[in-house]
C-alpha cells in the first residue's frame, strides 16, 4: 500500500514533465557507470564509449524516429571539424546548425498556429535537446576555432561523440566546455569514494522532491477560483500573476536540479573540497534557485538564470557585438527559443530591464551614502526584479500571443514600461 501511494505521488510529481522524469530515470545507470570507473573496470575511452552509447540509447527510446534531428547534428557537426579550417569551423557549423534548429521551430509553429494541432511530444523533447545540442556543438566548434582543443580532438573523435551524446546531459545540460567534460571523464576513476557521492546524491534528490512538492501545491493553489480572474484590485491580480510565474520556474529549478543528480551520479562536477573539507559537487550546475530567486537586481538574475547558459550567450553573441550587444543577445535568445510571438516580447522587455537596470545603478550608486538607504535601495530593487521577470516569466513559457493579452489586461504592464522610461529619462 505504501509503494502504490508513493508511485501515484511520484506519478503526480512529475506528471506533464516527461523531460524530467526521463532525466530522473538516468540517476542508475549514471551510478553503475560511477561504480564501474571507480572501480577501475572500465578504462577512459570505455568511459567515452559509454556514455555516447548511452546518449545513443536514450535518444531514439524517448525520441522515437525523432531523435534524427540530433544524429543529423552531430554528423554535420562532425563533417565541418574535419574537413574545413580551424578558422571556418565556427561560422559554418554555429550558422548550419541554428537554421536546422529554426527549421524545426518553424515547424512547430505550423503546426500550433497554422494547422491547429497539437505537436508530438517526442518532437517537442526533441526540439528541447537540439537546443542544447546547438551549445555544445558550438561551444566545441569556437574551441576549435581557436585552437585550444584542436590537438586532443583530432587524436580521438570518441570524445567528440561523447561530449556531444553525453546521456547525462543530452536532455537537461549543464553546458561544460570540451576540457571541462574530458577532465570529467579522467577523473571518474580518482573521484571521492562511492558512498560521498551518494550521500551528495541522496542530498540534492531530496532538493529535487521539494521543488516537485513546492510545485504540485503552487499547481493546487493557481486552480483555485479566482486566482487569475480579471478585474480585481492591484494587489491581487499581481499577487495571481506572480504566483503562475513562480509555478513555471519551479520547472526549471527542478530540472537544472535533476541535470545536476545525474551528471554527479556519473562522477562528474566535481569541483574540489570546500572550506570544510567536503567534496563539492557543484562543477556542473546551471543555478541555485536560492540564490536566483534572492537576486536583487534584474542583471544579477539574468546572469544567475541558467547560468551555463547565459555564460554561453555571452560568449557566443555579446562579447562578439560592438553595437547594443546586449539587445544582440537577448534577441538571438529569443531565436534560439524558437521565436514564439510571447517570447519576442517577453526577450525584448529582458533586454530592456537590463538596460535600465544599469543606467538606474549607475545614476543611484553615488547617492547610496547611508546603510538605511542601501537596504531601502536593495530591497525595492528586488521586488522591482521580482516583478519585471514575472513579466518576462510568463511571456516566454506560455509562448501565444494569449499570453500577451493576459499581461496587457493586468496591471503587470506598467513595469516594463518603467524599465523603458528609465532607458529614455536616465
Amino acid at each position: 500500500m505504501t509503494i502504490g501511494v508513493m508511485m501515484d505521488l511520484f506519478w503526480i510529481l512529475f506528471n506533464g514533465n516527461p523531460q524530467l522524469f526521463y532525466q530522473f530515470l538516468n540517476i542508475p545507470f549514471a551510478l553503475l557507470l560511477y561504480y564501474l570507473a571507480r572501480q577501475g573496470y572500465l578504462s577512459i575511452v570505455s568511459r567515452h564509449a559509454c556514455l555516447t552509447l548511452g546518449g545513443f540509447v536514450l535518444a531514439i527510446a524517448t525520441m522515437g524516429p525523432y531523435s534524427v534531428l540530433l544524429f543529423f547534428s552531430v554528423c554535420l557537426s562532425l563533417s565541418l571539424s574535419h574537413f574545413l579550417e580551424p578558422v571556418h569551423i565556427h561560422r559554418w557549423t554555429f550558422g548550419l546548425q541554428m537554421c536546422w534548429q529554426t527549421f524545426w521551430h518553424c515547424y512547430i509553429q505550423f503546426q500550433l498556429y497554422w494547422l491547429q494541432e497539437t505537436p508530438d511530444s517526442r518532437l517537442l523533447l526533441a526540439t528541447s535537446a537540439l537546443m542544447l545540442m546547438t551549445q555544445r556543438v558550438s561551444s566545441l566548434s569556437l574551441d576549435l576555432q581557436e585552437r585550444t582543443v584542436l590537438r586532443g580532438f583530432q587524436k580521438n573523435t570518441i570524445s567528440f561523440l561523447s561530449y556531444l551524446f553525453c546521456f547525462p546531459s543530452l536532455l537537461g545540460g549543464p553546458l561544460c566546455s570540451f576540457d571541462t567534460f574530458a577532465g570529467s571523464v579522467r577523473q571518474m576513476s580518482r573521484t571521492p569514494p562511492l558512498a560521498t557521492c551518494v550521500g551528495n546524491l541522496a542530498s540534492k534528490t531530496l532538493q529535487v522532491l521539494l521543488l516537485l512538492l513546492m510545485k504540485y501545491f503552487l499547481n493546487l493553489l493557481m486552480k483555485s477560483p479566482n486566482t487569475l480572474k480579471v478585474n480585481r484590485c492591484a494587489f491581487q491580480d499581481i499577487l495571481g500573476i506572480w504566483i503562475l510565474a513562480l509555478l513555471l520556474k519551479m520547472n526549471y529549478y527542478a530540472h537544472w536540479k535533476v541535470s545536476e543528480c545525474v551528471n554527479n551520479a556519473a562522477g562528474m562536477g566535481l569541483r574540489g573540497n570546500n572550506r570544510t573539507g567536503k567534496a563539492s559537487w557543484d562543477g556542473l550546475s546551471d543555478g541555485n534557485p536560492w540564490v536566483t530567486e534572492m537576486s536583487s537586481r534584474p542583471s544579477v538574475f539574468a546572469r544567475e538564470w541558467n547560468r551555463t547558459t547565459a555564460e554561453w550567450l555571452r560568449r557566443m553573441i555579446f562579447q562578439r557585438f560592438d553595437r547594443s550587444p546586449l539587445f544582440m543577445t537577448f534577441g538571438f535568445s529569443a531565436w534560439w527559443h524558437g521565436l514564439h510571438p510571447g517570447q519576442i516580447l517577453g526577450f525584448l522587455m529582458w533586454a530592456a530591464t537590463v538596460e535600465g537596470d544599469y543606467k538606474l545603478h549607475r545614476f543611484l550608486k553615488p547617492k547610496l551614502t547611508s546603510l538605511w538607504r542601501k537596504r531601502l535601495y536593495v530591497c525595492l530593487n528586488w521586488t522591482f526584479t521580482q516583478l519585471t521577470t514575472t513579466c518576462v516569466v510568463v511571456c516566454v513559457e506560455l509562448q501565444s500571443l494569449a499570453s500577451v493579452r493576459l499581461l496587457c489586461s493586468s496591471y503587470f504592464a506598467v513595469f516594463p514600461l518603467l524599465s523603458v522610461l528609465s532607458i529614455i529619462i536616465l
